[in-house]
């Protein structure tokens, strides 16, 4: 019955991205209970700046050469080969799995060797005795990208074959497994106990997934063939991506170096703040992108320009509808949101106060990164990696340059540091330098977006753009009417509440939300929004099939 579940198919692309939606919802939930245990036992300090530091060369390995890149590109070329022959598509598939394996294992066990005089690079302001350990933890670590690597050239097939439900259930798997290492592992090993929860979750986001593979037809074949034709083309189409990934990747290095030598707490603080920014990331343009990429593979396979673009300006717009209001709510919430999910234990209200104030500033960019992440796919599915990966180099210069210029900015007294500390609220905080980070990332993204939409534009011609134009104008007025809205209504319930307890801040903040959302959906039907009629006539339509009506 469990198998059956999970081996769910789902052909409706909207509905599809609402299931990977619900399902990164969950799992982004999950996330911020692993924050806010993790900010409660250990607050914005040493421990949490060697785990968050431990993560970044294990995170490299992962995203340089499994999940960033060879997994952008299997779903183009396995769908190829489907469409000629499952043997040759099932042959592609266990040949690519046995070399990665082989090729992540010999990595892995090379930088294992040669992590100190890594991290001596990476966190060059640590004292000796946090970088010991976190070379520690980093080397257990290092178990998380050989597995967490195979499980995601696993999804890529499951996506091809329509598996959104299992996919989209992996990464709520391995948060669950952090979260057994923080409350059962860490008592009993020390902040050790967080690496080996990592591993546990890692393992746990495999598993959930293998019985499905077998499910679709995959049988393992004894092949190692560095030569195989499809192996050889997915390596081309991957290192255009793998060069972008490695400027991305270098860029939290480099800004994970820099935060080393701030404050303790300062790499916490960012990394904290960045999370829950990601969320309707996750939730929106990751779980619409997602869902349709193999259908946008299709269409340029099947030389079908119309349809392809037809369906790009659709999820382009919903994902405008969706993810622009809530870029929105979190400025206008930020500090309610960061002492509901950071503000407990060891987490005191500066770490609060400067966390809020970087996911303000994150805020302002949630939309070009949600839109970046869905034209990244649109360039992979018309095997296109270089464009974006140029794009990204570039995006990642401008974010390094800005890093420093600006954290040297908030380093004195000037009026651009006055303007940040009387605009996000930070009167009696002298060091805000790590804000800095999250305003050269946030300027960093919007460069990136507006880049992309010109060269999108080169390569497809126009993709609907007044139609597009027209759905995120009616979206900024409802959003703006919206925000007039949810300000009004935190001051009125902040006199209504108590906001010196947990359940006030958690209440002032819920019902604010609930009536901007209410106001905006009222405001769209007003505007007579294109999309709000989408989810509508998708939501009567489930509502009508759950009652056998449809």
């Amino acid at each position: 019955m469990i198998k059956k579940f999970l081996d769910t198919k789902t052909h409706n692309i909207t509905l599809a991205s609402f299931i990977l939606g619900f399902n990164y919802l969950v799992s982004a939930l999950l996330g911020l209970l692993r924050d806010r245990l993790l900010a409660s036992r250990f607050g914005a300090g040493d421990e949490l700046d060697i785990y968050y530091a431990a993560f970044r060369i294990p995170d490299f390995v992962a995203m340089i050469f499994i999940i960033g890149s060879i997994s952008a590109t299997i779903i183009p070329i396995f769908s190829e080969y489907l469409v000629r022959s499952k043997k040759e598509a099932w042959e592609f598939f266990s040949n690519l799995l046995n070399v990665c394996l082989v090729c992540l294992i010999v990595i892995c066990f090379i930088l294992i060797i040669f992590t100190p005089q890594i991290l001596s690079f990476i966190v060059p302001g640590f004292s000796q005795e946090k970088k010991e350990l976190t070379i520690c933890l980093t080397r257990i670590m290092f178990l998380s990208p050989i597995i967490l690597g195979i499980s995601n050239l696993i999804s890529g097939i499951l996506f091809v074959f329509k598996r959104y439900l299992v996919t989209s259930l992996s990464p709520i798997m391995y948060n669950l497994g952090i979260i057994f290492g923080i409350i059962f592992l860490v008592p009993a090993f020390g902040v050790k106990g967080l690496a080996f929860g990592v591993i546990l979750g890692a393992i746990f986001h495999l598993l959930i997934q293998i019985p499905i593979l077998f499910e679709v037809g995959f049988k393992s074949e004894k092949t190692f063939n560095f030569f195989h034709p499809g192996f050889i083309k997915t390596i081309k189409l991957s290192i255009p991506r793998t060069f972008g990934l490695l400027a991305s990747q270098i860029n939290l290095l480099i800004i994970t170096s820099i935060s080393s030598t701030l404050f303790a707490g300062s790499i916490a603080i960012f990394t904290l703040s960045n999370n829950i920014q990601s969320l309707p990331i996750s939730l929106i343009a990751a779980s619409f992108s997602s869902a349709i990429f193999p259908v946008l593979t299709i269409h340029f396979s099947q030389k079908n320009k119309k349809e392809f673009i037809e369906q790009f300006s659709l999820i382009f717009r919903e994902i405008i509808f969706l993810i622009i209001p809530l870029s929105f709510l979190i400025f206008l919430l930020r500090a309610q949101i960061v002492r509901v999910i950071l503000g407990t234990g060891k987490f005191s209200w500066v770490d609060t106060r400067l966390t809020a104030a970087c996911l303000g500033i994150f805020s302002f960019s949630i939309f070009a990164y949600g839109l970046s992440l869905f034209i990244s796919k649109v360039f992979y599915a018309i095997q296109n990696t270089k464009i974006p990966s140029l794009i990204t180099l570039f995006t990642v210069l401008l974010n390094i340059i800005l890093s420093f210029l600006f954290v040297w900015l908030l380093s004195f007294d000037n009026p651009f540091k006055e303007f940040m500390i009387n605009f996000l609220k930070l009167e009696g905080i002298s060091n805000i330098s790590v804000i800095g980070l999250s305003l050269a990332w946030s300027l960093s993204g919007i460069f990136q977006i507006i880049v992309q939409l010109i060269f999108l534009y080169k390569k497809i011609g126009d993709f609907k753009i007044k139609e597009i134009l027209k759905s995120f104008k009616n979206t900024l007025i409802s959003s703006i009417i919206m925000s007039f809205i949810v300000y009004f209504s935190l001051r009125f319930f902040s006199k209504i509440v108590d906001m010196k307890t947990f359940i006030g801040v958690f209440s002032q903040a819920f019902f604010a939300s609930i009536i901007g959302i209410l106001v905006y959906i009222l405001i769209s039907f007003v505007l007579k929004s294109e999309e709000i009629k989408i989810f509508k006539d998708l939501f009567l339509k489930a509502f009508l099939k759950i009652n056998g009506k449809y």
